[in-house]
């Protein structure tokens, strides 16, 4: 099992930045894939991009490429999404996940933080 909760969303103008984080607890963190997705009302949950904990190798949607960094904190077990350049495209929900790496869904979710930016 595993626990998440997001925390640094907020209101933040186009070209500004912003840093989620996403705290974890459980077992054997190290041995999950962690992700980050976002959601507009009305539309499909979408992929931001993940982490390996443990090797740190990441992956990023096109959409974000560039501009978002995510990383983790192996001493404090948090996740963390750097968004830079944002956009008002980028407001959404935005959401912690954890798998294990041979897996392809994500069981683990916290609840969401909201990120709205503002043109």
């Amino acid at each position: 099992q595993v626990q998440l909760v997001e925390s640094g969303g907020g209101l933040v103008q186009a070209g500004g930045s912003l840093r989620l984080s996403c705290a974890a607890s459980g077992r054997a963190l190290s041995s999950y894939v962690m992700g980050w997705f976002r959601q507009i009302p009305g539309k499909e949950r979408e992929f931001v991009g993940s982490i390996e904990w443990s090797g740190g190798s990441t992956d990023y949607a096109d959409s974000v490429k560039g501009r978002f960094t995510i990383s983790r904190d192996n001493a404090k077990d948090t996740l963390y999404l750097q968004m830079n350049s944002l956009k008002p495209e980028d407001t959404a929900v935005y959401y912690c996940a954890a798998r294990r790496p041979w897996l392809m869904n994500y069981p683990y979710w916290g609840q969401g933080t909201q990120v709205t930016v503002s043109s």
